[in-house]
Formats: structure tokens, sequence, C-alpha cells
């Protein structure tokens, strides 16, 4: 998923200042875009370290779930438009290479199996709004703002549509992609883009306590609850019910549900034990 050396501009090269900071509270893993002197825009490096550290992060069982926030005054402002200028003059596979990495970027934050809570203070625009859209829940300090301001540039949100069309239903992706307005924390919330509104400085704070209450969940129930997240929504009834009932026998059987049902019981803390490696489908997944 790293990008050749030649689609990534000169000054990361040298690799002085990570695209992304990295720190560990318990099971809660924090990463912080940090590129602030472009309000976090969106390049291939640190599309790519992005990547890199959520599948590490999926990887190792001492986290539970992943705060997402930005460096400095905004969240992100989505695509680094000088990096994008550029791409105007690359060949019709390296727009499609580069256009691949952040499919599989929101798609893993999206379907993975690690919870991601992101934490928005300042602007989340065009690809950095589709980076909170992505997210489990979204806590967004007041005086944030959100927008897909892509058709102002002459640009299409075609790869955040995606998520947006299933965070807020067609009405509001219509006027949110259309209009490339900026709404505010309270409309955004309102919209369903956005959980909770905090004052202004506290949207960290918040989502770190949103985490670590994701976290006291086992691995295996939290990975497979998103992977049903994900999947139902494509499913007419019938096959969903049916999905269901295989989830719902095979959740039953688990160590997880042993462990959880003893320690509610004798009222005391589940000690869980790490997420099999290779995905918790144990069921046989759609198809049973």
């Amino acid at each position: 998923m790293t990008p050749p050396e030649s689609a990534l501009p000169e000054s990361s090269l040298s690799g002085d200042v990570p695209p992304v900071l990295v720190s560990r509270d318990g099971p809660v893993l924090h990463l912080r875009l940090n590129r602030p002197a472009v309000r976090n825009a969106l390049n291939a490096e640190l599309v790519a370290a992005l990547h890199r550290e959520l599948l590490a992060a999926q990887a190792d069982p001492a986290v539970r779930c992943v705060v997402l926030s930005g460096e400095g005054r905004a969240f992100s402002a989505g695509a680094d438009l000088k990096a994008l200028q550029a791409l105007g003059s690359a060949s019709s596979e390296e727009n499609r290479a580069d256009s691949a990495r952040l499919a599989d970027l929101l798609n893993l934050i999206y379907t993975g199996p690690t919870p991601v809570v992101a934490a928005v203070e300042g602007a989340a625009v065009a690809g950095g709004a589709g980076l909170a859209c992505v997210c489990d829940v979204v806590v967004s300090g007041a005086g944030a703002r959100f927008g897909y301001t892509e058709v102002r540039l002459g640009f299409v949100a075609a790869i955040v549509m995606v998520f947006l069309l299933r965070a807020v239903g067609e009405k509001h992706a219509r006027e949110l992609l259309l209009t490339g307005r900026l709404v505010p924390a309270d409309t955004a919330c309102r919209m369903g883009l956005v959980n909770e509104v905090v004052p202004d400085g506290e949207a960290l704070l918040r989502a770190t306590q949103v985490a670590q209450e994701i976290a006291l969940g086992s691995r295996v129930a939290l990975a497979t609850t998103r992977e049903m997240l994900s999947l139902l929504p494509g499913m007419g009834l019938q096959e969903g019910l049916r999905y269901a009932v295989l989830t719902n026998a095979w959740t039953r059987t688990t160590s997880d549900l042993q462990e959880g049902v003893a320690a509610f019981l004798e009222k005391r803390e589940p000690a869980w034990r790490p997420a099999p490696q290779g995905g918790t489908s144990g069921r046989g997944g759609r198809d049973g």
C-alpha cells in the first residue's frame, strides 16, 4: 500500500516529521494526523502512514479502539491541492492507483475489526470530512465545520460519496455534495454526520472517553458487530435475518460469551482473550 517515492512530495522523503503521531492509553490507540502547516491535508504519504498504523492496530491484541484526531487548528482540510494538481499530469494508471489507496484507507476504517472514534476540531473538509464519515463515532468541537467542497474545485467526491450516502441518507448527501456548503457542527449532528458536539477544545477528551467505553467490549464481539454493520445494509430482509441467525448462534459458542456471562454473574471485570487472527467469521459469513 505504500506509494512509490515518485508519488511523494520532496519534503516527504526525508522522513524527519512523521505524518501520523502514535500514542497508547491502555486499550485505546491514538492516531493524530500531523501536517498542521497545511491543515492536515491528505497526501500520499499521510494516507499510506495512516493505513499502515491502522493495520498495525488491528493486528495488536491489546488495542480495542482507535481515536483519530488532527494536530493543530484543523482535523483535515481534505486532499493536498498541490499534490492533486500534480496528479493532473500523471497517467490514468497512476491516478487510479492513488484513488485506490484512499478508497482502501476509508474501507479499512469502515469495515476493519477495530472501532474508530474521530475527535474533530476546526475544519473537516472534503476528504477530511470523508475520514470522519467512516468512523464509528464522531465527536466534534462546537466551532468545527464540515463540508464536501469538491464540486467548487471541478472535482467529484466519488469515493467519499459511497460512505456518505450510508451515513446521512440521500437527501442530506445530495445537499452536501451538490452545494459544496460548509455546515457547522450542530447541523452536521442533525444530519447524522456527527454523534456529539462538545465545547471547542474538548473533542479529544470526550472522544477518548467514548473510546474507553467501547474498549470495555471484547475484540471478537466488537469486530463481529462492525462486520454486521458493514454488511447488513447491502442485504435484503430475509438474507439479513439468515445472516443474523448464523451470527447469533455462533456467538453463543464463543469463549468470550462464556467469560462475559461469568464475569457479570461473579460481579467482576471480564478477562477477554485476544481475537483470533484472520477475522471473526467462524460461522461462515453471509453464506453460512
